[in-house]
């Protein structure tokens, strides 16, 4: 009788586990398991180690340092030298995963093969992978060559003793999240579909505005604007819930925010040009590329398409985009488009060369400060000669630039 009622109760454990849920309750579960570890990798890897942007009590880098060991096997400083090398070498031959070189179905359908790739340069991983931590966890079990894989079939196991079965299923899912999501979508369709608020000089996209299911990690844009910033959204309908998590964590003591973008501030009345003005050109200029490509360079076009004939108004739409974005190299043949353009719009041309002329400014080095607020000055008194309005205001515009400090309150 107690064998039957003992082998009874196996099978059920067996097959339920320690918890016999309904449907409902395992997606949930599974969902909030996933999550975890979504926020493991912008909170801690991508936000704290990578970019620097805020410090993490020790409990919680250490929890998230075993929950990545338990679902992923990624490695701290792997994970952040190869971040910071597509920083570094966006949209080149030298990025780990950019879909505009290796094409979108490659990186979206390849891209955990993708990072394993990229595992393998070890002199990229030294370059880059500077200040990952280095304690006796970390070389002994997270980045041991034996080691670091256990977490994985450990997280099996758990998953089966707490679900049975149907653990299996938990399991398989939060193996295939990261692989999907950020080294399939993140890196995939973040730079190739979306929405732009600011035109960087790579392909870089906002996903969707509300940044929850990939732990705010969808606001890709405005990351690449600001890198180095704890607060992935920008504007006020904006929402990222890992900035949210960081928010609680610092109201009891379990993080610390370092840098967040800077706020904007335009005078609209005008202002006088001076050094802080400069400094508030250089810190937000992917903020001005846009302002000038929807203040300057769009207002110009249309009047131009109003006033162009049929064949000039197709090479004006093909036109568009490759005076718009940044992020867009130009092949022979749209550099033909352009200079077609040019040349049949003298406005078009003085707008475009204003454009080129005030990225040089910032992009110069200079041996004082004072050089490049002169260079800005002599940029605005020819904007404002050239006889377009749309130049004219622009330069007042960038007479009334100044940084609105952002202050993180201590809890």
């Amino acid at each position: 009788m107690f064998f039957i009622f003992f082998n009874l109760n196996l099978n059920f454990f067996m097959l339920y586990g320690l918890f016999d849920l309904p449907w409902w309750g395992y997606v949930a579960v599974t969902l909030g398991l996933t999550h975890i570890t979504i926020a493991a990798v912008t909170i801690y890897l991508h936000r704290c180690q990578a970019h620097r942007a805020l410090d993490l009590h020790p409990v919680v880098s250490h929890f998230f340092r075993f929950w990545l060991w338990l679902t992923t096997g990624m490695q701290t400083q792997e994970w952040s030298a190869i971040h910071r090398k597509h920083h570094a070498k966006c949209e080149t031959e030298e990025d780990p995963h950019s879909p505009q070189v290796l094409g979108i179905r490659k990186v979206l359908l390849e891209g955990a093969e993708l990072y394993r790739q990229a595992r393998k340069d070890r002199k990229s991983i030294e370059q880059y992978g500077w200040g990952a931590p280095n304690d006796w966890l970390e070389r002994n079990v997270y980045a041991h060559p034996q080691m670091s894989q256990l977490g994985i079939p450990l997280m099996l196991l758990i998953d089966v003793v707490c679900f049975g079965v149907l653990g299996v299923t938990v399991w398989a899912v939060q193996m295939l999240w990261i692989p999907v999501w950020a080294a399939g979508v993140i890196n995939g369709l973040g730079h190739y579909i979306g929405y732009r608020n600011f035109e960087t000089t790579d392909a870089a996209t906002n996903l969707i505005p509300w940044g929850i299911l990939v732990g705010g990690e969808e606001l890709h844009n405005n990351h690449h604007a600001y890198p180095s910033s704890a607060k992935l959204s920008n504007k006020w309908w904006e929402f990222d819930i890992g900035w949210l998590y960081i928010r609680l964590m610092a109201l009891f003591g379990l993080a610390k925010v370092k840098r967040v973008a800077p706020k904007v501030r335009v005078r609209r009345e005008g202002g006088v040009l001076n050094g802080e003005t400069v400094q508030a050109l250089m810190r937000n200029r992917f903020h001005v590329l846009t302002l000038y490509a929807r203040t300057v360079i769009l207002p110009v076009l249309k009047r131009e398409y109003r006033l162009a004939d049929r064949q000039v108004r197709k090479t004006l739409k093909q036109a568009k985009p490759l005076l718009v974005r940044e992020d867009i190299q130009l092949d022979p043949q749209s550099e033909q488009v352009v200079d077609t353009v040019m040349s049949t719009s003298e406005t078009l041309r003085t707008v475009y060369q204003f454009k080129a002329r005030l990225k040089e400014i910032w992009a110069q080095r200079v041996p004082h400060p004072e050089v490049r607020l002169e260079k800005l000055k002599a940029w605005c008194q020819e904007a404002e000669q050239t006889g377009i309005i749309a130049l004219h205001e622009f330069a007042a515009l960038l007479r009334g630039y100044s940084l609105q400090p952002v202050m993180v309150k201590a809890p």
